[in-house]
């Protein structure tokens, strides 16, 4: 039976050096071989894996949590932020010093020419600190933005906006989402153009933006190095990333053999 298989990148796919690993990429390839397909899901944007969905002949994916999905290269659902909101949460953000990204499917920009807490976040997946354009939000779509706080100063933006999402996915970012936005939300819109049942879905991840996907996949497999409540929603927990944690799993749920 033909599985579709999620992958998230950060943690799942690549390694924590942001390395393909050889015995992961071997196992994709025997995957595919054997009749299954291949579907990113992760939090990035799309102008941020062409070169992976290129070395690995993947044209279907969700990103930005599942604001932005392709199949077969062609988009198929998209979903922005409203811009009022952008603009009361950018207010709320700029009166603590918290500065804001925004994205799009073609490039991110920043509200703030440089700050520390972007340059550390975004070095983190391999990209330079974004140019400033603090309108970008105004005339473009913006399917995720990122609010750059600590943990600890999180609470307040859920309190004062429970009209959107915010996910953490570093020490000193969260992501922003439309409200009820995910991968498992994703999931379901891709499926009905891959043609696939949900139970012949598994979905693969580390991060607490995968704890919805983990949930209404039909199997899930947590890396070892993933975050706590992922491990624990997982019907699967495979070795670390960086020991080769991916292609063990797919040889235990006999995908690659």
């Amino acid at each position: 039976m033909s599985k579709l298989l999620l992958l998230d990148i950060d943690g799942t796919l690549l390694d924590t050096n942001k390395q393909l690993p050889g015995a992961t990429k071997q196992a994709l390839i025997r995957a595919r071989a054997n009749g299954h397909q291949l579907a990113i899901a992760t939090g990035r944007a799309p102008f941020m894996i062409g070169s992976l969905l290129e070395e690995l002949a993947i044209d279907t994916y969700i990103t930005f949590n599942g604001q932005y999905i392709a199949y077969e290269n062609k988009a198929i659902h998209k979903q922005a932020i409203e811009p009022d909101i952008l603009e009361r949460v950018m207010d709320f953000a700029d009166q603590r010093d918290h500065p804001l990204v925004f994205l799009n499917e073609h490039k991110m920009v920043s509200s703030i020419d440089f700050h520390p807490d972007i340059d550390e976040s975004i070095k983190s997946l391999k990209f330079p600190h974004p140019e400033m354009d603090k309108e970008f939000h105004r005339s473009n779509d913006v399917y995720q933005a990122l609010v750059f706080c600590e943990e600890h100063e999180e609470r307040q933006y859920h309190q004062a906006f429970q009209n959107v999402d915010f996910v953490r996915w570093h020490r000193v970012s969260c992501d922003i989402l439309p409200k009820g936005g995910s991968k498992a939300l994703g999931i379901k819109h891709l499926i009905k153009s891959t043609g696939h049942r949900l139970e012949d879905t598994i979905a693969f991840g580390d991060g607490l933006n995968d704890l919805q996907m983990m949930e209404v996949a039909g199997y899930s497999v947590a890396m070892a190095n993933g975050h706590e409540e992922t491990k624990k929603r997982a019907d699967h927990i495979t070795s670390h990333v960086d020991d080769g944690g991916l292609a063990k799993a797919f040889d235990f749920l006999g995908l690659s053999r």
